[in-house]
């Protein structure tokens, strides 16, 4: 059961969707970098920012400042694909970085309709390659969330393709895995206070463009996940894309990987990115699930 407190807010955030589904783009899109940049100021005595630029978007690493650094998560923010720059990245790249002691590379990948797929498919690789030059593979942790989970997924589809090597796990939060739309989530809209179907095709729409929306590097849930990394994937009961969490995870054991399945009941999308119980809870979940065993290495910092 939801607690008092999540339960008290997923009314409001009901209650304030009509507007914030009528804003523009560009509103949706400032109006989550400045909620972010609030988070990153709070953080501003545990985590370090080191901002960097490569070839097509910014990045930034963020460092904790207690502790050794030894491993590395490389960040993919959700948004549908189309919101979310490198400052709402940094929000809860600052956050992965203090629960988990590790260095986070937040990724401001291209957006689409200015530049859709595959764009950020293409700075996602070019961010781990990034991460490659500081950490082996076995230090690295891909995490993301809604569509950032999704292009989680899709990166390291493309990395087995490219035959490089893998990072050591994936963690995925309410990740956007079948961007085809084609399943019936009519129940499941009636209980989701955030998304819509409609809304989830037109930035699908938006992001594939010409491109087959079954292409496994635009959906993953499709492609051939025999070979990836051990996963954890997190979800709320109450999400239109409960089941892009729960058939890719079917999908990863079916193709004899190993898969975590954690679905929260009674919450909502992204859940873990608000401020109730159940995210702290899942928080947890996310630092023992990023212990490893395999000895790390020192951060070369930018």
């Amino acid at each position: 059961m939801p607690t008092l407190i999540s339960t008290l807010l997923r009314g409001q955030i009901k209650l304030l969707n009509p507007i914030i589904s009528s804003a523009t783009l560009e509103q949706t899109r400032k109006g989550q970098d400045a909620l972010a940049k609030l988070g990153t100021r709070a953080m501003e005595n545990s985590v370090a920012f080191h901002d960097l630029r490569l070839p097509n978007f910014d990045a930034a690493w963020a460092i904790p400042l207690a502790g050794r650094v030894t491993q590395a998560i490389v960040y993919l923010h959700g948004g549908a694909y189309a919101a979310g720059g490198l400052d709402y990245a940094k929000g809860f790249g600052g956050l992965l970085a203090q629960a988990t002691g590790r260095a986070v590379l937040c990724v401001g990948y291209r957006l689409a309709p200015e530049d859709p797929f595959p764009a950020a498919l293409e700075d996602a690789m070019a961010s781990y390659r990034e991460a490659l030059l500081r950490y082996a593979p076995g230090d690295i942790v891909l995490v993301g969330e809604s569509a950032g989970g999704g292009l989680c997924f899709a990166l390291a589809l493309h990395l087995k393709e490219q035959g490089m090597q893998l990072p050591a796990r994936i963690v995925a939060v309410s990740p956007w895995t079948d961007l085809t739309m084609t399943r019936d989530v009519a129940e499941l809209e009636k209980q989701d206070p955030l998304l819509t179907r409609d809304g989830l095709d037109h930035y699908a729409h938006l992001y594939a463009g010409q491109q087959d929306r079954k292409s496994p590097l635009v959906s993953p849930l499709y492609g051939d996940l025999a070979g990836l990394p051990p996963s954890l994937i997190i979800a709320g009961s109450h999400e239109i894309l409960l089941d892009d969490s729960r058939l890719l995870a079917a999908r990863l054991q079916d193709a004899g990987c190993e898969c975590r399945l954690h679905v929260e009941e009674g919450m909502w999308h992204v859940y873990v990115l608000y401020p109730v119980p159940e995210a702290k809870d899942a928080m947890r979940m996310i630092e023992e699930y990023l212990t490893l065993d395999a000895p790390g290495h020192q951060a070369k910092l930018p």
